[in-house]
């Protein structure tokens, strides 16, 4: 005769979780005997607050599709870039022998790498200068580096 699979804890942990079964159920039943009465759904008024009544419809702003813009609106044509690419500094170092420098901007105070393929004039140390920025892989260089 065979004894039998199953040892004693292997039994225990069936009751323990047929036990959790039951209670589970048991919870389950007693929110739904205690249930009250409550707001099932909450509603967005014209003002965007929330309410247990629904919005009334005459309040709603009327939108025609033609007035949705989306993305970046056209550019009208009286309006002009007001951003000047043109900007001005000082030359802080500048090393001819390697070719590279760092620039001073006057307005924000911002040191910018420059490079000798982006210098037009001859520059020194503490020339005035006027440079464009462009993206580099380290940041923002002078390019197009003149003399004032």
């Amino acid at each position: 005769m065979a004894k039998s699979q199953q040892t004693y804890s292997k039994k225990e942990k069936e009751k323990a979780k047929l036990k959790k079964r039951e209670e589970k159920q048991k919870k389950k039943e007693a929110r739904k005997a205690d249930k009250t009465p409550g707001i099932d759904f909450v509603y967005v008024d014209h003002n965007g607050n929330l309410t247990d009544t629904p919005p009334d419809p005459s309040l709603k702003p009327e939108i025609e599709a033609e007035d949705i813009v989306l993305g970046i609106p056209p550019k009208e044509e009286g309006e002009r870039e007001a951003f000047d690419p043109v900007r001005k500094g000082t030359v802080s170092f500048y090393d001819s022998s390697k070719g590279f420098g760092f620039i001073i901007d006057n307005e924000n105070n911002e040191k910018y790498f420059t490079h000798v393929s982006g210098i037009i004039d001859e520059i020194s140390e503490n020339d005035s200068v006027s440079f464009e920025l462009e993206k580099g892989q380290r940041g923002m260089n002078a390019v197009k580096v003149t003399k004032n």
